[in-house]
């Protein structure tokens, strides 16, 4: 049961080392922005190509998919990122439904994990599988694995690190339940807990007054996508948004308030924060492609504020 690219990886891992999966969960196809056609989810198109049979229910208590579902005699379900699943579905199978979620559980529940970890600073973060419960992200621990988060890594790259990492735990997790050795462990709640909630896009908005560090982490975690972005002014006077994809901070005392933009109108471009500049190397004006921002410049005069 999964949507997107990250949950293609661990279903394709499960197809190429001759697990018997019955069926796919996705959600229904959705009109694409232009056009208006439908587009398919990812998990849709990989299962169509491995002829695996789909199911795509507008509610997941509907009778008529409850019953289908049964029909398949699943021993076991496995979730991606998918909905969150009512009772009468997770605990349909004998050896009940795991969930991978990109994140060291109990930290970074919610639909964000990656992006979180990453904004907030983690050097640190990871994968982990569990059983479902009533509760979103809250049942008992599976298998967990961990991975740095480099200093140079955006969504980008570590969304793709932790797919792999995904699917590689999701078979051995698999393994360990068709095994019968599987062995859970609660999640330790007696922690100060970091939540992961999802990020909308006037979420993205950057705040000039946080530390240059601290806007640095946020715009790797949301580059390339959703993007941070930030209003600029023109010497003619308009205002100009721009999505902010890398950056480079530079502490230091200065004496403007924070969101003073500083550019010598060639090379450089940088924006005060509380504690120093933050250097935009790579944006992309609304309606144009991503420039560095020696090209940015070289087409747009800024004022100096």
């Amino acid at each position: 049961m999964g949507t997107p690219e990250f949950a293609v990886a661990p279903l394709k891992a499960l197809v190429e080392n001759g697990y018997n999966v019955v069926a796919v969960v996705t959600m229904p196809d959705k009109p694409a922005q232009r056009g208006m056609k439908l587009q398919y989810s990812a998990v849709k198109q990989y299962a169509l190509e491995a002829g695996i049979p789909i199911l795509q229910p507008e509610k997941l208590k509907e009778q008529e998919f409850l019953d289908k579902l049964k029909s398949y005699n699943a021993d076991l379900q496995i979730v991606v990122a998918f909905r969150m699943l009512p009772e009468v579905v997770w605990n349909m199978p004998p050896k009940g439904t795991f969930n991978l979620h990109a994140s060291l559980l109990p930290q970074y529940r919610g639909a964000a994990p990656i992006n979180w970890a990453i904004i907030n600073g983690e050097t640190e973060t990871g994968v982990t599988t569990f059983f479902l419960n009533h509760n979103i992200d809250t049942g008992n621990i599976i298998m967990q694995e961990r991975t740095p988060i480099n200093p140079d890594d955006n969504i980008g790259t570590l969304y793709d690190r932790l797919m792999q990492i995904g699917a590689e735990t999701v078979l051995k997790t698999v393994d360990k339940i068709a095994n019968g050795n599987v062995t859970t462990y609660a999640q330790d709640e007696n922690q100060q807990l970091k939540p992961a909630p999802k990020i909308f896009k006037e979420d993205c908005l950057i705040q000039w007054d946080k530390s240059a560090v601290q806007v640095h982490n946020f715009v790797r975690g949301l580059s390339p996508y959703p993007a941070a972005y930030t209003n600029l002014q023109t010497q003619k006077g308009e205002d100009l948004r721009i999505k902010v994809y890398e950056t480079k901070p530079e502490i230091c005392n200065i004496e403007v308030n924070p969101g003073s933009v500083n550019t010598d109108g060639k090379k450089t471009l940088k924006i005060a924060c509380a504690d120093g500049w933050l250097h935009l190397l790579k944006i992309q004006p609304a309606g144009k492609k991503v420039l560095t921002t020696q090209e940015f410049l070289n087409g747009t005069k800024l004022l100096n504020s």
